[in-house]
């Protein structure tokens, strides 16, 4: 008998609709447009389409949890419901991911994908809201730098962290930022490109896209594999925006977009990714077409630090012993990125088997690397607290 489809990897948590306990799904790729709410028995369902069920072995779980026959046409019901969505790997699906990726691909822009969520929509209202980040603020004088880790936390939250990262910025004479952003999705490759310009209220910034060709042609992977996953990635859009705010009044200048794919598996296994040949390739290539291009440059690493509590899977919530222990393990963490010291930054992450689930250790390696022992600097460590989820998320701004 055919195997059922297998459901993707989407989002699932619990709501509350009229009174009833339900689970909502939600795709954070957004290649399905709307949320489904289903009832917890459809999502019992839901929990076995793994690729590796047939209808038979749905019903016969059923019986087993539920002691009823789950009809035929029901679960067929069902099944059809979720493929109408896009929320099963089908072959529905398949035609409609190519169908995005053709549309985003014809796109000569790459439209901003948060503006009137994150952050305001209207030009003189963002500017408004992010001049708010510098306020109290000032440049400390040291001169120009050569990168800067700033947050990609939600621009609601963390705007006085942006603003410490970007001031760093203002003696700068870059012409180009190298903008190395965290996927939040899984990729084939470590590295991810686009060559599109990005467009936010504040105007359209240019992608400097013979930078990337010359990278492209060196790098050992395809960067434009998973292209689609910028379309809705904010980690670099965020960072676009500030700049635009810091500089688009004062003089062109222009990006170069890479969103950088998960390291944890790396971590897990005490592998440092500079034994990676997908890695030491293409950091090598990156070194060798900034050297070759004088035009003066700044990395920007877009990342947070922890995610711990309930939301992100601690039975135990938000308790002030995880709280003092996360605060420990980031300034330690920190501690080694201003010291230049990648690999220790790397080791420290892995140790506990990345226990408090750092969201951009591969940018931050990577970002790292790029800096070739540079000092850095604490600008400012903050976190947000997420009551209602017992969870918090840090985050922090450096200047090299």
């Amino acid at each position: 008998m055919d195997l059922l489809p297998k459901l993707r990897a989407i989002e699932a948590f619990p709501v509350v609709v009229d009174g009833r306990q339900l689970i909502c799904l939600r795709d954070p790729l957004q290649y399905a447009a709307e949320s489904l709410v289903v009832a917890y028995p459809a999502f019992f369902i839901l929990t076995l389409l793994d690729g590796a069920h047939t209808a038979i072995d749905v019903q016969e779980a059923w019986t087993r949890r539920f002691g009823s026959i789950l009809e035929s046409a029901e679960l067929r019901e069902l099944i059809a419901a979720l493929d109408r969505h896009y929320y099963l790997e089908s072959d529905a699906f398949a035609v409609h991911r190519e169908s995005l990726l053709a549309a985003f691909r014809a796109d000569p822009l790459r439209r901003a994908a948060h503006a009137g969520t994150s952050y305001p929509d209207e030009p003189q209202a963002l500017r408004h809201h992010l001049d708010g980040f510098f306020a109290g603020i000032a440049c400390d004088g040291r001169g120009p730098v050569r990168g800067i880790v700033a947050p990609h936390i939600d621009l609601r939250v963390g705007g006085v962290a942006y603003g410490h990262a970007y001031a760093a910025l203002s003696a700068t004479d870059a012409e180009r930022f190298v903008i190395l952003g965290t996927s939040h999705h899984p990729s084939r490759t470590l590295f991810t490109a686009t060559r599109k310009d990005f467009a936010t209220p504040l105007g359209t910034v240019a992608t400097d896209r013979g930078f990337l060709d010359r990278l492209t042609r060196r790098a050992p992977e395809d960067l434009y594999a998973d292209e689609l996953l910028h379309r809705i990635e904010h980690t670099i859009e965020f960072q676009v925006v500030l700049l635009q705010h810091l500089l688009g009044g004062r003089r062109p200048f222009s990006i170069v977009p890479i969103l950088v794919g998960s390291f944890h598996e790396m971590a897990l296994a005490g592998r440092a990714p500079a034994r990676d040949p997908r890695f030491a390739g293409f950091v090598t290539a990156l070194r060798e077409v900034l050297t070759e291009d004088p035009r003066p440059t700044v990395v920007v690493a877009g990342v947070d630090f922890a995610h711990v509590g309930a939301k992100f899977g601690d039975n135990e919530g938000l308790t002030s012993e995880l709280v003092a222990m996360t605060e420990a393990k980031d300034r330690r963490l920190i501690a080694a990125l201003e010291r230049g010291d990648g690999d220790s930054f790397f080791a420290e992450v892995g140790a506990d088997g990345d226990r408090t689930r750092i969201c951009g250790l591969a940018p931050l390696y990577t970002f790292s690397s790029l800096m070739d022992g540079a000092p850095g600097r604490l600008l400012h460590y903050d976190r947000n607290v997420d009551v209602a989820t017992r969870s918090v998320v840090t985050y922090a701004s450096l200047a090299f």
